[in-house]
């Protein structure tokens, strides 16, 4: 028997009443005024579920207003193009998340008539929505006893029942949404499931967590034990891999020569500054030397004007910003590359690194 199923045989009804019972309370006194609660639209419960994730409550607070007054409905926001899309998304960054939402809406519209589906097999199969996303939809909009488990929650489990697995595995999630299961209370599954993540993002926090506020701390084994700080388990991440990178900001008279990223990888499809990745051992001269040769591209002196880091998931860029002017516009360019007035460029959404450069 594995060490969830020991919890699961040991969680009494006494248990779990007692969590259901003094956490719904304390959540229902002290959650948070946030903009997608205010009404149980599926829709905007979606948007906020992926805007939320792996963003701050109150960087997304903005974000979610802005982005309602533009697509205040699914409709509108399954009929905007992409390049609209993304210019709201600009900022909130991990752009494969609005893409995916973006085709999953469209698919909404065609196939189910603008009404988010109220049932699990047919929301899961979405894309982008993951298990987390449908039972957090099913449970606030439409009242479902679906579990909804974030790290916020992984970590409040962790701590009251001592789980020494490690959160970063999906083993360890689909354990933990065996025992939310079991804790939820079917007359208010959505309450249930926010106050679960409430607790975890204001109290039961991952350094220094609130212990003498915590509306359930006598059914705490890690405080009672004393450990609370020694959980969750999770195997430390490797730390982003250092990239030299140049962007070049090439003018000519009133425009800029921008590229289109490649449909794969980092940033996928964004308008971006040509950007340069200089291999380990190369010289950067000689890379940007062959780069503008190779575009045809003839231009006066270049300088660098600025120096700056940006750290990705995965990676961390050290950048060198280098302008020049271009004597011509007639050189023959890629499907990457074009020519732009400036102010489009100004205009047009950009990953935050290229905001920042620009």
């Amino acid at each position: 028997m594995s060490h969830v199923d020991e919890i699961i045989n040991q969680l009494t009804t006494t248990h779990i009443t007692q969590i259901q019972t003094h956490l719904l309370e304390w959540y229902r006194q002290n959650r948070r005024d946030l903009p997608w609660r205010r009404e149980k639209d599926p829709y905007k419960i979606w948007v906020s579920e992926v805007m939320l994730q792996q963003t701050r409550v109150e960087t997304v607070i903005p974000y979610f207003q802005r982005f309602m007054k533009h697509f205040p409905t699914l409709s509108d926001l399954a009929a905007a193009s992409e390049e609209e899309v993304l210019k709201e998304w600009e900022g909130l960054g991990y752009y494969s998340r609005i893409r995916n939402l973006h085709a999953a809406v469209k698919e909404v519209q065609a196939k189910y008539d603008g009404h988010v589906p109220a049932q699990k097999e047919d929301i899961s199969q979405l894309k982008g929505v993951g298990p987390y996303t449908a039972g957090a939809v099913l449970s606030i909009a439409y009242g479902q006893p679906e579990p909804a488990v974030d790290g916020n929650v992984m970590r409040v489990f962790s701590r009251w029942y001592m789980i020494e697995d490690d959160i970063a595995q999906m083993k360890t999630r689909k354990a933990m949404e065996r025992i939310a299961s079991r804790l939820i209370p079917p007359e208010a599954p959505g309450d249930f499931n926010q106050a679960l993540m409430e607790l975890g993002a204001t109290v039961c926090l991952p350094t220094s967590p609130c212990c003498l506020l915590c509306p359930v701390q006598e059914e705490c084994r890690a405080l009672a034990t004393g450990k609370q700080t020694e959980f969750p388990r999770k195997k430390k991440k490797k730390p982003p891999r250092k990239q030299q990178v140049v962007f070049f900001m090439l003018l000519h008279e009133k425009s800029i020569l921008v590229e289109r990223r490649p449909k794969k990888g980092l940033l996928s499809n964004m308008w971006a500054l040509p950007t340069i990745e200089i291999v380990e051992g190369s010289k950067s001269e000689v890379v940007m030397k062959d780069w503008l040769q190779k575009q045809g591209l003839v231009i006066k002196e270049r300088q660098e004007i600025a120096k700056f880091e940006h750290i990705f998931s995965h990676r961390h860029w050290y950048i060198s910003l280098q302008v020049a002017d271009c004597s011509t516009m007639d050189t023959p360019l890629n499907e990457q590359l074009h020519w732009w007035p400036i102010e489009k460029f100004s205009q047009v959404a950009k990953a935050s690194v290229y905001r920042k450069a620009f």
